[in-house]
């Protein structure tokens, strides 16, 4: 088992091993947006290794603020680039970088003096309802347990077409949306007072595909790049007002916040897993041929404003998924749907058996019907302003933690007009 010599890569409690290596894209100072790997407490910046000539092939856009076109470049390219960082990274590899004090310098930058951006310029933005669990919950709590799953569920991936435009980099401010809302006398309008959570997990498409073809599993799970920490947040009265007939439309497309780090396939390969056991047959074009489900854990932390601790709130798993990425992206793609470098897929909320495994507050309230209580005190039962929420993820690979960083963000108040400049 290999290790780093970059400060802080060996710390058990650390997301950034050299098992790991995700991708991002960070800034510092004067210099602009340009694309870095996370390594111990540092991002290594790629523009400044490939300017020195220490990473293989022709211009990978390293000194872009996007990896869409390093992951254009394919799976060869990928593996080139990893296994070039690991020997750089590594105690005991090519001493280039390690014994060359200037290149260090220059390309080793802290954590903590590195402000992150958008890690891919996002294309296309598709949400998922692919928890079993969830799906579950969420159709008891509102046509009861009889008529939770619609009849299709169980067969296809259900999804919808999210907003591109307001997919953020963690710790960008959440503002409280305004709405339509049912009221006991028709339709009030006014800023949402059901603000929720949904903890999933988000694939990257990086391999485009033309209008019209259609994708295998196994060549699906070949198109993706990688994966990020995301935080769907919710309008839940604004969504249950708006939901029929065509599903969620401005309860979702205020926001929805993902992780700076893609940690990629290779990084998780050791972390694949077997799917569920089915309801029934899927139809051969969903079938699957190799494990594509992964065990990754996933927490989510609530901070009310001025507290001194966040609390816990939800603790869950992507495998408790019905349904893996590759999935999700042979089935979006079965129509002849056109897939773009740097689209997102949404996993949908993942949650468990156990009620601290819900991974939104709308399940662990049942609907607004309990008080979800905070382990440092107070209670919750939807999101308030000030309130803070942090989504963390992490595989372990031979003892090697692999992390996702964190996906944060703040609950503004919602604008006090329409219209009013903010």
């Amino acid at each position: 088992m290999k290790h780093s010599w970059v400060t802080g890569a060996r710390a058990p409690d650390c997301d950034f091993s050299l098992a790991n290596l995700p991708y991002g894209v960070f800034s510092t100072g004067g210099r602009g947006p340009r694309c870095g790997v996370a390594i111990g407490n540092c991002v290594l910046d790629l523009a400044e290794l490939a300017a020195a000539g220490l990473l293989p092939g022709a211009d990978l856009g390293f000194d872009q603020p996007a990896l869409n076109r390093f992951m254009a470049a394919g799976a060869d390219t990928w593996a080139n680039v990893r296994s070039r960082l690991t020997d750089l990274l590594a105690e005991g590899g090519d001493p280039a970088l390690r014994e060359n004090a200037a290149l260090r310098e220059r390309a080793l930058i802290s954590l903590d003096k590195a402000r992150m951006h958008l890690p891919v310029d996002v294309k296309g933005y598709t949400d998922f309802y692919a928890g079993r669990q969830h799906a579950f919950n969420s159709g008891s709590i509102l046509r009861g347990p009889e008529n939770a799953l619609t009849p299709n569920w169980t067969h296809m991936p259900i999804g919808y077409n999210g907003r591109a435009s307001t997919v953020v980099v963690s710790g960008t401010p959440v503002r409280r949306p305004l709405g339509q809302v049912m009221g006991a006398d028709g339709p009030k309008f006014g800023p949402s007072q059901r603000l929720d959570i949904e903890v999933e997990f988000g694939a990257i498409v990086a391999l485009p595909t033309e209008l019209g073809q259609t994708l295998t599993v196994a060549e699906a799970w070949d198109h993706l790049f990688g994966f990020v920490l995301l935080n769907d947040w919710s309008a839940r009265d604004i969504q249950r007002w708006e939901g029929q007939p065509l599903g969620p439309f401005q309860s979702k497309a205020f926001a929805t916040s993902i992780s700076p780090w893609v940690v990629t396939r290779a990084a998780l390969e050791q972390c694949r897993r077997p799917g569920p056991k089915r309801d029934n047959d899927l139809l051969p074009y969903l079938q699957e041929e190799a494990d594509y489900f992964l065990d990754v854990k996933l927490e989510a932390h609530l901070a009310p404003e001025g507290a001194a601790e966040a609390s816990r709130i939800v603790q869950t798993n992507t495998a408790y998924l019905y349904y893996s990425a590759p999935q999700l992206l042979a089935h979006h793609a079965v129509c002849g749907c056109r897939m773009q470098t740097g689209d997102l897929l949404g996993s949908g909320t993942i949650s468990g058996p156990e009620r601290q495994n819900f991974g939104c507050l709308m399940e662990q309230s049942w609907g607004g019907r309990d008080e979800v209580a905070l382990e440092h005190g107070g209670s919750r039962i939807f999101l308030q302003d000030g309130d803070s929420v942090t989504l963390t993820g992490w595989g372990e690979v031979d003892g090697q933690r692999i992390g996702f960083g964190r996906c944060e963000g703040r609950i503004l108040p919602a604008p006090t007009q329409v219209g009013k400049a903010f």
